[in-house]
This record gives structure tokens, C-alpha cells and sequence, in this order.
């Protein structure tokens, strides 16, 4: 817990903030201090409500000055605990959110930290462009925290990470000034990309206020389709057909198991199952084209050649938008219906594509052999290797005692995940949660440079302090 702040410090922040800028009614903080899944509460002398960029250099400056720590915040939808204070000023961009500019011939818009990734897409889509940058909580979830986090979603495969969609930061370093870098450039090479070292670095070099983001032209035409197929292996190699097949033209492509789905059916009103018969594992794709009707096709082709080369078992072709909403509905509430089942261990991990079969044979037999009975719920974006591995205590089980296993059952699974040349954070980050198990798997050479570009920008380590090392 950080040590309480001084009196005077909290004055001179309400001072520069003004009388709607700040609050410390416990009711309005409430739901700041907790991440929706009840894991991480937290406590804050203030919330900060920054309502412009000098706003929060202003704030930055008097906590750099007396050595007082900020936990940055957007959307308050990280899992890992990065975005919950213990003690420090909690600095929120929710009134950072305004679309500055778009500006279709550059496909670039320039928004702040605070808009949300729907709003930022529905910026986009009026001006007749994409910002494909897209996950379950994208209502709530803002740009600079996806930034901030480097946020992956569903259109990885063909789009990226956020990282890859970021032009641009404006962002206030650790000592209050303002890093003016919202270029709408391709190419700069002018010596270090000092943007780079801000995205995915959950707020210890500074406060991201605003983002100059990539923008894609709309696809004339989209598919989507739920396969059943037989095993991991078989939905890998369905991977490689599709992308040779459309030439690149998989938006999406995201694997199922049925423990997760049959929970999805059960715990989540007005959901059904696409398929009469109960399968053993599901892919959810979705391909575009820029040519109209021309995902339609491709993704008859497809599924044509998968059923003859005996890659699937079922395939059911959305028919209607609401269709393709209850297909993603599925995928999408997955976590969601995992909340009524007790406790649970999450794992955000990665490992390369072709290793996925691998890797959950080896994690499901290891996770029988430590605690026989529980139930594991896989799914995620194959496309990249990124698998949400979910384990969920046995039918009855104490939910206390399972979840204090929790631990050592995430390195059981994490040891594995290195094993295979993974990451035990594909991408929410590490956050409280996980900082100091990463130094298990990362090298004395990567902690020793990533604390040098932190002491060097962050001497007195106010920004963030709980998170990394």
C-alpha cells in the first residue's frame, strides 16, 4: 500500500482540477476501485477528472514534484489489475473524450484517451472507413487503455495489434510535460520511436491523452459462418486453408471448445446452439472482401473444400445480421458465463499457431493431474495464438479452496506456455497480477533494460508503481 498522501499535495490537485475535476465521494469511487470480476479493490486519497491534456500535465507535474504515485485508468476493464490504485491519485481519461479529427485521406483519425473503441469505430464508420480494432468490452473500453495495454480482439489476424493501428501519441511523461507526437506519418525514421515505447507499457512512462489511429477502407461485403470440427488440430489446419484460400481475407477467426459453449447455453438468457448436435470443439470465421458478394463466395469455396478434405464435421453460414450477432453473442459471452460456475483461473496466453494442439493437450493432462475434476473452458483467437485458458473448479467444489490454488496452478499452465516459446500475456497485459511472475520467464537482459528506459523517463517511479518492476 503507497503511503498516504500529503494534504497539501490533494489541495493544489483540486486547485488545478477546479470543483467538477475531481472527487473523493466514496459512492462515486466505488466503481473505479473495482475491476468487474471483483478480483482487485483498491483505494484512492482522490480521483482525478483531467478534462484536457494540460489538465493532466498539471496534475502529473505536482505529484513528479513531491514524489506522490498515479494509477492511471481508462475504461476500468483490465483483468490483471494494472488499472486499480492501493493507495495512489487514480487519474481517469473518461473526460478525455473527444474526436478531434478524422481525416479519410490520410485514413488516420486523431481521438482522445477517453473515447471508447465503439465510439471510435462509429467516428470512423461516418466518414466511410473501418477502425477494426474490436473486442467483448468495446463499449466501456477506451482508446489510451488499449493503448496503454497494447489490446489485441478479434481482428488481429488481419489487422493487428493495437500497436500496429497507432500513428501517433500525445502523452504526458513522468514529469509533467507533454510528449506532442500525434503525426499521421507512415514513414519516420528520425532516431528512437518514442510511441512505441509508450504502447503497451500500462501507464508506468506516462499518461497517453490522445492517438492518431490507422483508419481501412469498408469491405463491401462479409461472411461469417460457425464450424464444428474435431479437434484443435483440425481448426489449425482449417486456419491454413482459409487464409490460402481467400488470400488474406480472414477477419476472424476464433476457437471454441464445448465446455465453454455448453456454459454459454446454460448461464447466458436467449442464446442457443447452432447446431442440433453436441460437437467437440467450434471455430467461428468471418471473411471480407472488398468485392461484393465476395465473401459469400469465398466462404462457400471454403467450406466446400473443408468438408471434402474431412476438415469439419457441420458448418452453419449466418443467414441475417441478427445471425452473425448470435454467433459472436457465444464467443463473446464466454467469460460471462463462466461467473456463476465459482471460482476460476484465468490464463491470457499465447503460444505460436501451430503449437496450440500441443499445448492444450499437454495443459488439459497436467491440469487433470494437479486437480482432478476441474473443467477447462479453452477458446480465443486461434488466428494469432492467443488462447484464454480458463480453468473452472470441479461441480460442488469449495470455491474458496480452489481459488487459493490459483497460483500454482497458473504456473503450472505458464510453465508450459514457456515451454512452447509463449507468452503468459497475450494481451491484457501484466498489471498487478502478474509483474513479478514474469520475471520467471523473461531474461536478466530484457529486466535490465526495461528498468533502465523506466528509471531513466520515471526516476522516482510515481507512474503506475504496483505494476512491472
Amino acid at each position: 500500500m503507497t503511503a498516504p498522501v500529503p494534504a497539501d499535495v490533494i489541495s493544489k490537485l483540486k486547485a488545478v482540477l477546479g470543483p467538477d475535476g475531481w472527487t473523493d465521494d466514496p459512492q462515486r469511487l466505488d466503481a473505479k476501485l473495482v475491476e468487474w470480476r471483483g478480483r482487485w479493490k483498491g483505494e484512492t486519497p482522490l480521483l482525478a477528472l483531467p478534462k484536457s491534456t494540460d489538465e493532466v500535465s498539471a496534475v502529473v507535474a505536482i505529484c513528479a514534484e513531491h514524489g506522490v504515485p498515479i494509477t492511471p485508468q481508462g475504461g476500468n476493464t483490465g483483468l490483471v489489475g494494472g488499472q486499480i490504485p492501493h493507495g495512489e491519485v487514480l487519474v481517469s481519461t473518461s473526460r478525455l473524450n473527444k474526436v478531434r479529427e478524422v481525416a479519410p485521406a490520410d485514413d488516420c483519425m486523431i481521438v482522445e484517451a477517453g473515447v471508447t473503441l465503439l465510439e471510435a469505430q462509429q467516428a470512423a464508420l461516418a466518414h466511410q472507413r473501418l477502425f477494426p480494432l474490436s473486442l467483448a468490452a468495446e463499449g466501456t473500453a477506451t482508446v489510451g487503455g488499449n493503448i496503454s495495454t497494447n489490446a489485441g480482439g478479434i481482428a488481429v489476424l488481419r489487422y493487428g495489434v493495437m500497436r500496429d493501428l497507432v500513428l501517433g501519441l500525445e502523452a504526458v511523461l513522468p514529469n509533467g510535460k507533454v510528449f506532442a507526437g500525434l503525426k499521421r506519418l507512415r514513414k519516420d525514421n528520425t532516431g528512437y520511436d518514442l510511441k512505441h515505447l509508450l504502447i503497451g507499457a500500462e501507464g508506468t512512462l506516462g499518461i497517453v491523452t490522445a492517438a492518431s489511429l490507422k483508419l481501412f477502407p469498408l469491405m463491401r461485403s462479409r461472411a461469417t459462418a460457425m464450424v464444428a470440427v474435431e479437434s484443435p488440430a483440425k481448426a489449425v489446419e482449417l486456419l491454413l486453408r482459409a487464409k490460402a484460400e481467400t488470400g488474406g481475407g480472414v477477419d476472424a477467426f476464433e476457437l471454441m471448445g464445448r465446455e465453454g459453449l455448453a456454459l454459454v447455453l446454460k448461464n447466458i438468457p436467449d442464446t442457443r446452439d447452432p447446431f442440433t448436435t453436441a460437437y467437440p470443439w467450434y471455430v467461428l470465421i468471418e471473411l471480407a472482401s472488398g468485392e461484393p458478394g465476395g465473401a459469400e463466395a469465398g466462404l462457400e469455396r471454403l467450406l466446400a473444400a473443408a468438408f471434402e478434405q474431412e476438415l469439419i464435421l457441420d458448418a452453419a453460414i449466418a443467414q441475417s445480421e441478427q445471425q452473425v450477432r448470435a454467433f459472436w453473442r457465444i464467443r463473446e459471452d464466454h467469460s460471462a458465463a463462466q461467473k456463476p460456475e465459482g471460482a476460476e483461473w484465468k490464463h491470457d496466453v499465447s503460444v505460436p499457431v501451430s503449437r496450440i494442439p500441443a499445448f492444450l493437450d499437454e495443459a488439459n493432462a497436467a491440469v487433470a493431474r494437479f486437480h482432478p475434476g476441474a473443467r477447462v473452458v479453452a477458446f480465443g483467437h486461434v488466428g494469432d495464438g492467443n488462447v484464454h485458458y480458463d480453468v473452472l473448479q470441479p461441480v460442488g467444489a469449495d470455491s474458496t479452496a480452489f481459488a487459493a490454488l490459483r497460483d500454482e496452478g497458473a504456473r503450472i499452465v505458464h510453465d508450459i506456455v514457456a515451454r512452447y516459446d509463449g507468452s503468459i500475456s497475450a494481451e491484457h497485459g501484466l498489471g498487478r497480477m502478474k509483474s513479478q511472475e514474469a520475471l520467471r520467464y523473461k531474461s536478466d537482459v530484457q529486466v535490465e533494460a526495461m528498468r533502465a528506459i523506466r528509471d531513466a523517463l520515471d526516476p522516482k517511479r510515481i507512474m503506475n508503481p504496483g505494476v512491472f518492476f
